[in-house]
Order: C-alpha cells, then sequence, then structure tokens
C-alpha cells in the first residue's frame, strides 16, 4: 500500500495523512477517541434526562412512561452507557486540564493518565451504580 496519492496523471505524489494503517493505536489516541464519542452520547443523554423531566412535569401517564421505558433492561443499560460517558467525559476532561497547564505532556505520563481515565470512569461508574442500586432508585 502507498503512502501517497497523486493529484492528477503526471503529477509528482502527494503524501498522504498518517492514519491507524500507519501508527499502532496507543492509549492516548484511544482515549482522544472516547472522550469525542462520549462528548456525543452526552447530548443524546441529556435528551433522555431532558423527557424524563418534561414527563415528570406533565402528567401521571406521562412519568409512568417513562419511567417504564427507564427502568427497562434496555433502558438501565442505556443509563449505565449514559453515567460512564458522564465519568469518562469529566475525567478526560480533567486530564485536557492538566495538559492545559503544561504538566503530564511526557509520553510516559500522558499514556498513564489515559489509563487511569479509562481505569477510574470504570470503578466510578460502578461505584455509582451501587449506590443507585441500594439506594433503591
Amino acid at each position: 500500500m502507498s503512502n501517497s496519492t497523486a493529484t492528477r496523471p503526471g503529477m509528482k505524489p502527494r503524501p498522504v495523512s498518517p492514519h491507524l494503517q500507519i501508527y499502532r493505536l496507543t492509549p492516548t489516541m484511544l482515549m482522544s477517541g472516547v472522550h469525542r464519542i462520549s462528548g456525543a452520547a452526552l447530548y443524546f443523554g441529556v435528551i433522555l434526562v431532558a423527557w424524563w423531566l418534561v414527563a415528570a412535569s406533565t402528567s401521571e401517564n406521562a412519568f409512568a412512561t417513562a419511567n417504564g421505558v427507564m427502568g427497562s433492561w434496555l433502558g438501565l443499560l442505556v443509563l449505565f452507557g449514559f453515567s460512564w460517558s458522564l465519568w469518562v467525559h469529566m475525567l478526560g476532561g480533567l486530564r485536557h486540564l492538566i495538559w492545559d497547564t503544561g504538566r503530564g505532556l511526557e509520553k510516559h505520563t500522558a499514556t498513564k493518565h489515559s489509563m487511569a481515565t479509562l481505569v477510574g470512569s470504570i470503578v466510578l461508574t460502578v461505584l455509582t451504580w451501587i449506590v443507585i442500586l441500594f439506594a433503591g432508585a
């Protein structure tokens, strides 16, 4: 596979931007993508929260419907994913805040912060759901 492409016949090939076919996936690359995807997922999660709040303020029937959907196995799975998105996006934002100060930019430190973001978000999500389930919500 060539790393360059010609714009027109007879012209000199131009370099193509390297992609995952060239670079090995690193934790910082992975968490960059996860941060972007979790940010997009938060938009959809906020729509669900808004729907639940509107249903709560509308009628008992609407609220029961929203609670039924959110309380189903699929609804709980979506809420679990939403809570993980909240944690991973927040921790990723803190990681970027640290980088904005000029600290933690060394390769080994950035890799450790990336892994800590992933592990921390999983731990915090599980702890959140343990609290939710023990609170009887």
